[in-house]
C-alpha cells in the first residue's frame, strides 16, 4: 500500500508554473528598463519579478540576456549621478551650512552612500545623494 502511494505521489508531482518578467532582447548594465525591453512569460522560476510595473524605470545591474527570468537582484533604481559628474555638495550642523563643487566618484542613486572628491581641497568624502541630486556630506 506504501509503495502505491508513493508511486502515485511521484506521478500527480510536477513543477510549478509562475509568471515571470523576462527580457525580450539583451540588456546592458546600467541602462534603464522600459516597457518595450520586457514580457512577461511562464517559468519555473518563483524568484523573479511577478509584474511588469515592479520592473519599469528600473536600472539593470547585470546583462540581461532575452528569454531569461529577472531575479530580484538583477535591478536597482536608477542612478541620477554618475562617475566623474560635478555636484554639489553640502555640509550642514550647527546653523553652519557650507555648498562647494565636488566631482563624484562613483554612480549612486537617490538615498545612495558614494565617495566624492571636494574640488578645492581634493579630499575625498563621503556623501548621500538628495533627492535634488546634490550630495550630502557629514564628518
Amino acid at each position: 500500500m506504501k509503495l502505491i502511494a508513493t508511486i502515485l505521489t511521484f506521478m500527480l508531482v510536477q513543477p510549478v508554473l509562475a509568471e515571470t518578467v523576462v527580457p525580450v532582447r539583451t540588456i546592458r548594465p546600467a541602462q534603464t528598463i522600459t516597457n518595450e525591453d520586457v514580457t512577461i512569460a511562464t517559468g519555473k522560476s518563483n524568484k523573479g519579478y511577478a509584474n511588469l510595473s515592479q520592473v519599469l524605470g528600473q536600472e539593470a545591474r547585470v546583462v540581461l540576456y532575452a528569454g531569461r527570468p529577472i531575479f530580484l537582484t538583477d535591478l536597482a533604481p536608477p542612478s541620477v549621478i554618475s562617475r566623474n559628474q560635478i555636484v554639489l555638495l553640502l555640509y550642514d550642523t550647527n546653523g553652519i551650512s557650507i555648498s562647494t563643487e565636488g566631482r563624484a566618484l562613483e554612480r549612486g542613486a537617490i538615498g545612495d552612500r558614494v565617495r566624492v572628491m571636494n574640488l578645492g581641497s581634493r579630499a575625498t568624502l563621503f556623501g548621500v545623494i538628495a533627492d535634488n541630486g546634490t550630495i550630502k556630506v557629514s564628518n
